[in-house]
């Protein structure tokens, strides 16, 4: 596969971390934001790959341009942007504040709009790139109400990910825009979510590894796609709930 300069926001841990273990071995040059310098820097030394690290926050617009512009800067042009960081949150519908709705829009829908309006100019001028947005199979089917801004942030995600690919479509067919719906992931993501809810186990059964979820978006680079589930079984149960709301809901058991 033809080398490329990638982008990786939420890069220090996680499925970010683990899409640069796949990624830096291939050869292929990396840039890698987040804001734990420390851990960041780890995750870049060991990638067996140039990779520039970049402590910045996808919650502010101004720290995602410098990322783009660093990249630039470093390497002369961007092949992919993966907008990988998020956050959770543990709280049903009706305890949710001010506070954590803000929260959850800036984290897992604002810092996606930044990365790509900071890249999508870039990929226009060179008539050609691959954005990929992480979203969450929640964003698709919120069939864990303890999520539930978190749902409704990637949900809003999937829409505006859509919409921009729709866009750029007829004018800029060498531009690709992906989602990736990852389900249940085996990494630190519920331990750090706010709130008190429920924390569902990691390390639970139906957990996928969070390797086996960044070789699929690592894929992405060779056979650009759409959308994709990274769980084998949700794209059967999204079609069970949308051909049926209410029964889906009425027959769930959390």
């Amino acid at each position: 596969m033809e080398k490329k300069i990638i982008v990786i926001t939420g890069a220090s841990s996680g499925i970010g971390a683990a899409v640069v273990r796949i990624l830096g071995p291939q050869g292929h040059s990396l840039v890698l934001g987040a804001r734990r310098e420390k851990e960041l820097k780890q995750v870049a030394a060991a990638s067996g790959t140039k990779a520039l690290p970049v402590v910045m926050d996808v919650t502010v617009r101004k720290d995602v341009n410098n990322l783009c512009d660093a990249a630039i800067k470093e390497f002369g042009h961007i092949d992919v942007w993966i907008n990988n960081a998020g956050r959770g949150i543990l709280k049903p519908v009706l305890d949710l504040t001010d506070e954590d709705i803000d929260a959850m829009i800036k984290v897992n829908l604002k810092s996606v709009v930044y990365g790509m309006q900071a890249v999508i100019p870039h990929f226009q001028q060179r008539g050609q790139g691959h954005l990929i947005n992480i979203s969450s199979f929640l964003g698709r089917v919120p069939m864990v109400t303890f999520r539930s801004i978190y749902s409704a942030a990637k949900a809003a995600v999937n829409s505006l990910t859509a919409n921009l690919r729709v866009d750029l479509k007829a004018k800029y067919p060498g531009i690709h825009v992906s989602l990736v719906m990852p389900s249940l992931v085996a990494t630190e993501f519920a331990a750090n979510s706010l709130g008190t809810a429920p924390i569902v186990d990691a390390a639970a059964p139906q957990a996928q590894n969070v390797d086996e979820v960044a070789a699929i978006i690592a894929g992405l680079l060779e056979n650009p796609v759409a959308e994709i589930f990274t769980s084998p079984i949700s794209a059967d149960i999204a079609q069970l709930y949308y051909q049926d709301v209410a029964a889906f809901e009425e027959n769930f058991k959390r």
